[in-house]
């Protein structure tokens, strides 16, 4: 196992005082690009999702959760307890030898503690300093905790998941935790950018409810429009049909037909070339206007055959389509296989397990998981040694 990975973020310090997922999710992006990210852990127990099950029980009978492996890989763990003061010091020289630091408190404990952006900027001018929490550090709700399920029905996003004449429903995957973690790690690269040409950092302020809001760009812009909130559409869209999930005899798959085209090929394929006459589907925006009764013509046709007769038939021609897979499926797809989206991993106990891998390509770097998923304090001698020598404890002045 490798000490550090030649990538594109090679060469950067980040500290990362992190719980659960949105700040580890953005640290654990930029440790997969190369940077030295050293997490910051209470000393009792660590961050709390060590605890998460699943875990995975070594030859010694420790478990170690799959769960914090997953976005803490490729980082390095020092344990401080940050009620006495001599260990608040040590996080704050850290702090100062970074280039960056990315916290998930709730606003205001780092501040208390004298590990703030007012009082490490002054410092360090060059930092940049990242708060990721529910409602961002300004406003009524600043001070509020969050869970990425009370932001989700907070931010509109579970008032158009669900079938329409269903309840909301949450997203069965945490995008308010990880779309907030995404914006995040973004906005540091940024920053970092500024800072190497102006010698001048930032305070990123960055919310689970802002990067809900921002990812909903054509909900947001179709209520601006329209005037009318977006409703509940199960798996269709609000502006294309067939672009929803059907039946086959045997299991369920989705089809997407987004243009007119598309429309003439589902048409072929099911043997209803009538339908491409039918003034009720003559456009995309009528078909969506008339959705309901498209699916209900398209609906017995394709219970006629299997899932995988309709996806050969509409693949054939060109038309949009894919299977309803669970995860066992899609992990071990052959093109997730194919394009190595799986990779192998130790933890700490010495297990062995799985990781999705960093999910893009850049030229001239390869994903690797460099450093292991780490033990709680597993790093404390040797980050303060490396990063506090005399040659390194004036980075980031100026």
């Amino acid at each position: 196992m490798s000490n550090g990975a030649a990538g594109p973020l090679s060469g950067l310090r980040v500290v990362e005082f992190g719980q659960i997922a949105a700040g580890p999710f953005a640290g654990s992006l930029l440790a997969d690009l190369g940077a030295d990210v050293v997490k910051v852990e209470k000393p009792a127990g660590g961050d709390d999702l060590r605890q998460w099950p699943p875990v995975s029980i070594g030859a010694d009978g420790d478990g170690y959760s799959e769960n914090f492996a997953s976005i803490n890989r490729n980082k390095r763990s020092i344990t401080l307890d940050l009620k006495d003061a001599g260990q608040v010091e040590q996080a704050r020289r850290l702090c100062i030898a970074a280039d960056a630091v990315l916290e998930n408190y709730r606003p205001g404990v780092l501040e208390r503690l004298g590990l703030g952006y007012a009082a490490l900027c002054a410092e360090s001018p060059r930092l940049v300093y990242c708060s990721v929490n529910g409602f961002g550090h300004t406003g009524p709700y600043a001070s509020k905790g969050a869970f990425d399920a009370t932001v989700q029905g907070m931010s509109g996003l579970m008032s158009v998941t669900g079938e329409p004449d269903g309840p909301p429903l949450k997203c069965g995957v945490p995008v308010g935790d990880f779309g907030a973690g995404l914006y995040a790690a973004f906005c540091i690269t940024a920053a970092l950018l500024q800072a190497r040409a102006t010698g001048r950092g930032a305070r990123i302020d960055c919310s689970m409810l802002g990067g809900l809001l921002g990812i909903a760009a054509l909900q947001t812009s179709e209520y601006f429009g329209t005037g009318k909130a977006p409703r509940r559409l199960g798996s269709a869209h609000p502006r294309s049909a067939p672009y929803q999930g059907f039946q086959a005899s045997d299991a369920p798959f989705m089809v997407a037909a987004g243009n007119d085209k598309l429309w003439q090929g589902v048409c072929d394929a099911v043997g209803m070339p009538q339908l491409k006459n039918d003034p009720r589907f003559a456009s995309n925006a009528l078909r969506a206007q008339n959705q309901a009764a498209l699916a209900a013509a398209l609906a017995p046709a394709f219970k006629r055959r299997s899932k995988a007769e309709w996806l050969a038939e509409l693949d054939r021609r060109g038309v949009p389509c894919a299977p309803i897979n669970t995860y066992a499926e899609i992990l071990g797809d052959p093109h997730v296989v194919a394009t190595g989206l799986v990779r192998e991993m130790t933890l700490p106990n010495g297990r062995s397990t799985r990781t999705v891998a960093f999910p893009m390509k850049i030229s001239g770097y390869e994903f690797s998981v460099y450093r292991n998923p780490p033990a709680l304090g597993e790093h404390n001698g040797e980050v303060f040694e490396e990063w506090l020598s005399p040659t390194r404890a004036t980075r980031g002045k100026g």
